[in-house]
């Protein structure tokens, strides 16, 4: 018997949940659990988020080519979300900087499966006709469960200390793998979440097997919009684990818990955010949408410093859930759209992550050894610049990659 579509409509609901917390490991909570409670300065606490998120770009270009051949594309979720539990799991017993990058490094490797095997399975269940509102949803579901998971830690966080965010990441994993699970395998067309063509009415034999990888070599607007992710990701990494530690220095003992304010403020926004990327991607374009996600960039980088009031800072922070809720939903809509018919959507998607990637780990580096030198505004108006930088070349040289009236 062939699943429901709400079966399994509710079964992607319930992965991109709980995997919210999962996906990402420890996030911004490493720089605070780092800072006050093993003491570690601001460019230690720098240096090891870069390492991790180096793992992490090794990581995810092999990780892409592995989704596009597999077949089993759940077990690969179920194994990613018990290493990096696992490896979150073991931080609270290891105090030496090489004890700490390792494991960190281990859960960004491990984590760097989660994206693009998501987007894989939804394009493999709903094909690319409903491919944007479908991950205008998922996108949703998964900045209500960070919401969910940020206020659970904010809350007991303030009673318990820190630590309680590790045993809510192990909770969030067991139960993501549960959503996992219950994703029936006969749902997922395997050769569409890999980006062949087998939906547009091409004539028989036409995209039933994949191109060479030159063709995404060769593809201009992938590559402009691979530099485009580095400068996103660049200007936007280290801003939140900054706002954070500049919190918990001015509010000694608070830092977990405004954090989880941060978060929970941005998470909220990220929700109606993706679901209207998803509505409209097939009707605004995808260029203006994403060009606006780079502005508010440039805007919340340069408010930051203006204040150091925690009610100023979270405010601003709400702006990240504009530009993240955009970047989220558009990223795999615009692979897809570059790739299709390649048969190379995953591994494009993990090619581009691995740039982004690279943005990140550098933003981290860089932005600690500005604080070190200058100061935590001069951080936030170099990464403000970067990310304005990185719209004027966005929408001078990207295209426009909407392609509806083909499919």
């Amino acid at each position: 018997m062939q699943p429901s579509e709400n079966t399994v409509a509710r079964a992607l609901d319930a992965l991109n949940f709980f995997l919210a917390d999962v996906r990402d490991g420890l996030g911004p909570y490493l720089a605070i659990y780092l800072l006050t409670e093993q003491k570690w300065d601001e460019g230690s606490i720098g240096a090891v988020m870069s390492i991790a998120a180096l793992a992490g770009i090794v990581a995810q270009t092999p990780a892409g080519a592995l989704i596009d051949r597999s077949a089993a594309k759940r077990a690969l979720m179920v194994s990613a979300a018990i290493v990096v539990t696992a490896a979150c799991l073991t931080l609270p017993l290891i105090h030496r900087f090489e004890g700490v990058a390792a494991t960190q490094a281990l859960a960004a490797a491990a984590g760097s499966i989660f994206a693009p095997a998501v987007a894989a399975v939804t394009l493999g269940i709903v094909g690319p006709r409903a491919f944007a509102r479908r991950t205008g949803r998922n996108e949703a579901f998964n900045h209500a469960g960070n919401a969910a998971a940020a206020a659970v830690a904010g809350g007991t966080a303030f009673y318990f200390g820190p630590i309680v965010v590790f045993w809510l990441l192990a909770a969030m994993a067991a139960a993501s793998i549960f959503a996992t699970l219950s994703i029936p395998p006969d749902a997922v067309d395997d050769d569409v979440a890999r980006g062949l063509d087998r939906t547009s009415g091409a004539s028989a034999g036409a995209h039933e097997t994949p191109s060479g990888f030159q063709v995404l070599l060769t593809c201009r607007p992938l590559l402009i919009f691979a530099a485009s992710t580095v400068a996103f990701h660049f200007a936007n990494a280290a801003m939140l684990p900054l706002v954070g530690q500049k919190l918990a220095l001015h509010h000694h003992g608070l830092g977990t818990t405004l954090m989880s304010v941060c978060i929970i403020a941005a998470q909220v926004v990220m929700v109606p955010v993706a679901m209207l990327v998803g509505r409209k991607a097939d009707v605004w374009g995808r260029k203006p949408i994403f060009a606006a996600a780079l502005a508010v960039l440039a805007i919340r980088g340069a408010l930051y410093p203006l204040s150091e009031n925690p009610y100023w800072l979270v405010s601003v922070q709400l702006l990240d859930g504009v530009g993240a809720g955009i970047f989220g939903a558009l990223f795999p809509l615009v692979v897809a759209d570059l790739t299709r018919g390649t048969g190379h959507f995953n591994i494009s998607q993990g090619a581009i992550a691995t740039a982004a990637g690279l943005g990140g780990a550098l933003s981290t580096a860089v932005a600690g050894f500005i604080i070190v030198k200058a100061g935590y505004s001069a951080a936030f108006l170099f990464l403000a610049t970067v990310a304005g930088a990185g719209l004027t070349g966005f929408c001078i040289m990207m295209p426009e990659t909407l392609r509806l009236r083909s499919w």
